[in-house]
């Protein structure tokens, strides 16, 4: 099943990022995103969020499972939306914690 663009817009509003927070479809599902940082993604109308060692005290009460088959589990933030404080403060973390964005690579022109 697809995730609905209104469970993306809704988590962004909870979230309180405001425009630091974006989104991109991928696959009828979304990757959510901190300052251009992947940090969550949304599949099947639940938030699936990049594990981390820096977060994990943040992920340990939170469930995990797979966002789809063959994927590693993932901590599942879905009882966070409505604590936007705890919400914000787990994704904030969590693009603290992935790396930079790689600069994409200009083609070439024939």
């Amino acid at each position: 099943m697809a995730t609905d663009r209104s469970f993306v817009e809704y988590v962004t509003e909870q979230s309180g990022l405001d425009d630091r927070l974006t989104f991109k479809r991928m696959f009828g599902e979304y990757g959510i995103y901190i300052d251009g940082k992947i940090v969550a993604f949304a599949c099947d109308n639940s938030l699936f969020v990049k594990a981390a060692d820096a977060t994990a005290v943040l992920t340990a009460d939170l469930p995990r499972r797979p966002p789809y088959p063959g994927a590693k589990p993932y901590p599942v933030a879905d009882e966070l939306l409505d604590d936007s404080e705890r919400l914000q403060a787990l994704l904030v973390a969590t693009a603290k914690a992935m790396p930079e964005p790689k600069a994409k690579k200009t083609k070439a022109r024939k």
